[in-house]
């Protein structure tokens, strides 16, 4: 079984999401600390658009008890409340019985500190098919008693924020306000 619960000194910094308008979104975390099958929204549904090909992790594990590993850190997709049985799972120990699960690439040592590296998907996902899909961070260890903190981020590939122009669409602002500045001047 899964939880949510959320231990807010490790996941209130997760907040930091980001989207250069280029079809990647990052969640950035710092002080990320969870314990085994903790997971936690990253991102809720409507918040991001497009299709999802892949993702890239950059982390460093900074502590870990009960052999939690650096690649224990998952992303999962889900409806809420979280629960076995998502779209997709990358990372983590426990298999949540996910459509598509992957691991990261790197990290699973036992005495990995850092997990690096892109997943692309078998199958892209078109998040407009699944509107109601949440992205989740979790310990992906298969122990109540694991646990982990890890600082980095994870870039979500193929999609964008919701109302992030992209750079074409920003440059036609641009050229547009230097027009109608000269046309009052």
């Amino acid at each position: 079984m899964i939880t949510n619960k959320l231990f807010l000194s490790g996941f209130a910094t997760v907040a930091l999401i980001s989207s250069a308008a280029s079809a990647d979104v990052t969640i950035s975390f710092t002080g990320l600390t969870l314990a085994g099958y903790q997971f936690a929204e990253a991102i809720a549904p409507g918040v991001i658009a497009g299709t999802l090909t892949g993702a890239t992790i950059n982390v460093e594990m900074t502590n870990s008890f009960w052999f939690t590993k650096a690649n224990d850190l998952t992303l999962y997709m889900d409806i809420a409340p979280v629960s076995t049985g998502g779209l997709l799972q990358i990372g983590g120990a426990v298999n949540t019985g996910a459509a598509e699960r992957r691991a990261w690439p790197t990290g699973g040592g036992l005495f990995s500190t850092t997990s690096t590296g892109r997943v692309d998907l078998n199958s892209a996902i078109n998040l407009a098919s699944h509107p109601n899909m949440s992205f989740w961070i979790g310990n992906g260890r298969e122990s109540y008693i694991a646990s982990g903190t890890w600082t980095g981020s994870i870039v979500l590939h193929g999609v964008s924020l919701v109302g992030v122009p992209s750079p074409g669409a920003l440059a036609l602002l641009a050229v547009s306000g230097i027009v109608a500045r000269r046309r009052r001047a």
